[in-house]
């Protein structure tokens, strides 16, 4: 990790041992490492804010797949912003519903058009972009 940087940060005890039953559950060792992540979260955000710099994100997708036409046109967006998308994953949940994972790349207006056209294409149950950063930026 290199050179490191100490700081003290002064909270409210309720709101360190709520922070700290949080971090708990999720497994974290310390709170030096939840606290990396809560400011990478809050760099990656700022990236996304900005809207300047490349992002990634991950558009996830439920959608009955007997659905007239429905897969064949989202089929044809993803062609459409070929350009953008990196990958996509099918994956099959039950007889009639498929869940799609589509990895997207641009600046986050760009990911964002691609992931509100594929969510709100007619037929499609549920979706969501998930917002994340190349890298890039984040240290």
């Amino acid at each position: 990790m290199g050179k490191v940087t100490r700081l003290g940060v002064s909270m409210e005890p309720s709101l360190l041992k709520a922070f700290d039953r949080r971090i708990s559950r999720a497994g974290y060792q310390s709170r030096s490492e939840a606290l990396r992540d809560v400011v990478r979260d809050y760099l990656v955000a700022g990236e996304w804010e900005d809207g300047v710099a490349p992002v990634v994100g991950t558009v996830t997708l439920v959608y009955d797949h007997e659905r007239r036409e429905l897969e064949k046109t989202l089929t044809d967006l993803q062609h459409q912003f070929h350009g953008a998308i990196a990958c996509s994953t099918h994956v099959h949940l039950d007889r009639h519903n498929c869940l799609e994972v589509v990895v997207v790349r641009g600046t986050p207006g760009q990911v964002r058009q691609i992931a509100d056209r594929l969510i709100s294409t007619r037929g499609v149950k549920h979706g969501k972009l998930v917002c994340t950063t190349t890298g890039e930026q984040i240290a």
